[in-house]
């Protein structure tokens, strides 16, 4: 009796992991050590896995440049502290008004606030009343 493979052609489909269509803010930046003001934007996600994201993007950017990618997540903590997800990568495909990026490394980190876009920066204390 012959036995057939029954596993999918991976030529025909290169994505290891299952594509999420999540829409969620975005900050980017590419991580490029020869300019002194790094170039970033803002836009949202189109879709995601665990090893790759699809992006919206302000600018046309160049494939095969690293980029760091802040996204606002949509679930929270227990007692409702709000997430990001700051993944680091590279650029694999890229067109007029998105990116695609390869996932090396990611981690979650907490938003002061729902409101606030993921990689603002923080603003300064509030100067110390003088006591009396």
């Amino acid at each position: 009796m012959s036995h057939k493979n029954t596993k999918p052609d991976q030529a025909s489909d290169r994505r290891a992991t299952r594509r999420f269509a999540i829409e969620q803010e975005v900050l980017y930046r590419i991580l490029d050590h020869r300019t002194a003001v790094p170039e970033s934007g803002v836009g949202k996600t189109l879709d995601m896995s665990s090893g790759g994201m699809l992006f919206e993007t302000q600018q046309h950017l160049r494939a095969g440049k690293r980029v760091e990618v802040s996204v606002n997540w949509p679930a929270t903590l227990d007692g409702g502290c709000p997430l990001k997800l700051v993944a680091l990568g590279r650029l694999v495909r890229v067109d007029e008004k998105s990116a695609a990026m390869h996932i090396e490394q990611h981690e979650f980190r907490t938003r002061r606030n729902k409101d606030l876009p993921a990689a603002a920066t923080e603003k300064p204390a509030n100067p110390r009343l003088p006591y009396y």
